[in-house]
């Protein structure tokens, strides 16, 4: 198909300002129905498409992303007139947070590197002291070991608010604007990650919950909005981290709801994992995703028709 006349693959992973006025006038000048109409509502979810994680010099730069992206794109402009709604995570963060180098120092005063792991034993030995809310984050560590969650990881400072790396990613921001003016719908954004206590991969809920924050328990407003719709959609960025904890949510919630699980679809040529020297992230998501796919998830790509 021919793709809208603003549209350049090559600037997919860059950084300049979106023609979100141009991408609006072409998606206004196209002849479709409004999405309110549609008798099959399908909703893509994109798991934080910003460009920390998205361009090659993001701040937490996903390898393959940039492909992902451009595949998206493509896939959003092929299905207009079938995608109903997109919704997207903003991960959002603040300079300190339990995840970050600052939270963190060794007996000798310095930070931990980044992708350094921090365990429960090695606050228990000293090796690692937290610098903020001391019982909080002892407490932390050892909750996410016990909860079989992923182990504390130290990363780079990443899609911080206000910096140019928290933004969508621009080639993809105004895909989701001409799709919005085609279909005379609005996007629906959703920040996650800004309680500095807690990790927040999924977009419905952090790593361990906070009840004293507005946004620290699992989002079910959402998820019984997804549940209205006939067929739900994944893509976005980290496969191994926010996509995978964010269709993890999905499926805990909705476990003894299989009619709902059979609406799930990822897109698996839409994410890739994060890199790390020794942990295989890539395979652990597989894994899990393998599991899911066992109960009613499907596991997808780009060039299948929507169904």
């Amino acid at each position: 198909m021919d793709f809208p006349s603003f549209y350049d693959p090559e600037k997919v992973g860059t950084l300049y300002v979106p023609d979100i006025a141009g991408a609006i006038s072409v998606g206004r000048a196209l002849d479709l129905s409004p999405s309110a109409q549609a008798q099959v509502k399908t909703i893509l979810l994109l798991v934080d498409p910003q460009v920390d994680f998205v361009h090659e010099d993001g701040k937490l730069s996903v390898p393959g992303a940039v492909e992902d992206t451009r595949r998206t794109i493509e896939w959003i402009f092929t299905n207009l007139n079938r995608v109903t709604t997109i919704a997207a995570s903003l991960d959002s963060h603040l300079p300190i947070q339990i995840f970050s180098p600052a939270w963190w120092s060794d007996r000798g005063g310095l930070h931990p590197e980044p992708y350094t792991v921090i365990r429960s034993s090695d606050v228990s030995a000293g090796v690692w002291n937290p610098l903020y809310d001391d019982e909080w984050s002892i407490s932390y560590v050892s909750k996410l070991e016990a909860q079989a969650k992923k182990e504390l990881m130290i990363w780079p400072y990443h899609t911080l608010i206000g910096t140019p790396g928290h933004s969508i990613t621009p080639a993809l921001y105004e895909a989701i604007a001409y799709h919005a003016s085609a279909r005379q719908t609005q996007p629906v954004f959703l920040e996650k990650g800004m309680i500095p206590k807690t990790e927040y991969y999924s977009m419905l809920e952090p790593e361990v919950k906070v009840t004293d924050h507005p946004m620290g328990e699992l989002n079910i407003s959402f998820l019984n909005m997804l549940a209205s719709y006939d067929l739900i959609y994944v893509a976005g960025q980290a496969e191994s981290h926010c996509v995978l904890e964010t269709v993890a949510s999905i499926m805990r919630y909705f476990a003894d709801q299989p009619a709902v699980l059979r609406k799930l679809r990822i897109l698996e040529d839409c994410m890739s994992p994060v890199a790390h020297p020794t942990i295989d992230f890539a395979e652990i998501a597989r894994k899990k995703f393998r599991l899911y796919a066992e109960q009613g998830l499907q596991i997808v790509n780009s060039r299948m028709p929507i169904r």
